[in-house]
């Protein structure tokens, strides 16, 4: 068994560089940046007006002064004549500011006659956002990135509508075991609904991978032979079930003899504890997460998100931790590393569930995270620190 870093070490060793593709901004929402993108000219490209109101000379922008109306500017439709010494032009929130002008009077501060204003005693002028306030021409936004809903805005402004991204990498998902049947269908009295699959799913579904389910294999080597065939193309196969060393685990022998390499088998947690990583003959990785449910979803929030991140071209790391606060004592630690599910209480603590079995999807479904016990550890009691992965 080698140690959880070490296992993501090696896992991430076995992600190959991203694939690069064009997506238009419509499709680019929690997409990777590969490739900077630049804007194409100066936002605003002009000094505009921030509100409405009068512009004018700096030198005519005395209280009380009154001025002549030469015309209006009004955004998307500037002033084609030019300000001039004792005048001002009408002008609305974004308008460029018109030739000789270089302030902005809002029209708050401003009695209107025919044809001419006059300012008020308390007026300030100013209110003027100058040429590339925002940013400039060449100004980028930089890889990697997970694109959020402000960078797509921010990239439209720049004038873009198609950025460099990574492809989003697609994962085959195979579910093993005779015991196993999808859910809607009939089982057996000695079958069960087959679960892992479908959290799966979801999961990498969140990270922004494409998951493709295939049908169930049977414990039978033709059948897993069957449906390794059927991942093919995938950029990440992944196994549920079938990984431990029992008369009816048996992916291992599946997958080496469809030409994969194995690259470690077994890691030193609880639960997940028979973990495969290699990568298949076409160069696809491959994952193979334990069949217990609770395991699987443990190690694909451990494993699975980390290595499709890497997948995407975000920087390779583990999940995130935080160190929070015990809300009950902790019991002390085993051979192995173990995550146990916890609940977060309003005040921020985190507290174990009574119950850790690796079967319990019903307490999966009410913790926050996991709260992370190291090898051997010893007893911790209510108000000490401990790491702690959010869902």
């Amino acid at each position: 068994m080698i140690p959880v870093a070490e296992a993501l070490d090696r896992l991430f060793a076995l992600v190959p560089p991203p694939r690069e593709e064009e997506a238009p901004l419509s499709g680019a929402l929690g997409r990777v940046l590969l490739r900077p993108a630049t804007a194409l000219r100066d936002q605003p490209p002009f000094a505009a007006s921030a509100m409405d109101g009068y512009a004018l000379r700096a030198a005519d922008a005395r209280p009380g002064a009154r001025l002549r109306i030469v015309g209006e500017a009004a955004a998307g439709r500037g002033l084609a004549g030019r300000v001039g010494p004792g005048e001002a032009a009408r002008i609305l929130t974004g308008a460029p500011l018109p030739e000789g002008a270089e302030a902005v009077v809002i029209q708050e501060e401003v009695t209107r006659e025919e044809g001419w204003i006059a300012l008020s005693p308390t007026a300030v002028a100013g209110h003027v956002r100058p040429r590339g306030n925002d940013f400039a021409a060449g100004a980028a936004l930089r890889p990697p990135r997970r694109l959020s809903p402000a960078d797509i805005a921010l990239i439209a402004a720049f004038g873009r509508s198609r950025v460099a991204v990574a492809r989003r990498p697609e994962v085959a998902i195979l579910s093993t075991g005779d015991e196993l049947v999808l859910p809607g269908e009939d089982p057996n009295p000695d079958q069960i609904f087959a679960a892992n699959a479908f959290g799966l799913q979801a999961m990498l579904l969140a990270e922004g991978a494409r998951p493709r389910v295939l049908p169930i294999a049977a414990d039978r080597p033709e059948a897993l032979a069957f449906a390794l065939d059927l991942a093919r193309g995938a950029d990440l196969v992944l196994t549920i079930g079938g990984a431990s060393v029992g008369d009816h685990d048996l992916v291992a022998p599946a997958v080496r003899a469809a030409g994969a390499e194995i690259d470690f088998h077994k890691v030193a947690m609880r639960p997940g504890k028979p973990l495969l990583a290699g990568r298949m003959p076409d160069g696809a990785m491959l994952l193979g997460l334990p069949g217990n449910p609770v395991s699987a979803m443990v190690c694909g929030a451990i494993f699975l998100r980390p290595v499709v991140r890497a997948l995407m071209g975000l920087p390779a790391g583990p999940a995130p931790r935080q160190r929070v606060t015990l809300a009950a004592p902790l019991p002390s630690g085993g051979p192995r590393e173990h995550y146990l599910r916890g609940r977060r209480a309003p005040d921020g603590t985190v507290a174990p569930f009574d119950r850790q079995d690796s079967s319990l999807l019903s307490v999966l479904a009410e913790a926050d995270g996991l709260i992370v016990q190291p090898p051997s550890s010893p007893a911790l009691m209510a108000g000490q620190e401990v790491e702690f992965v959010s869902f």
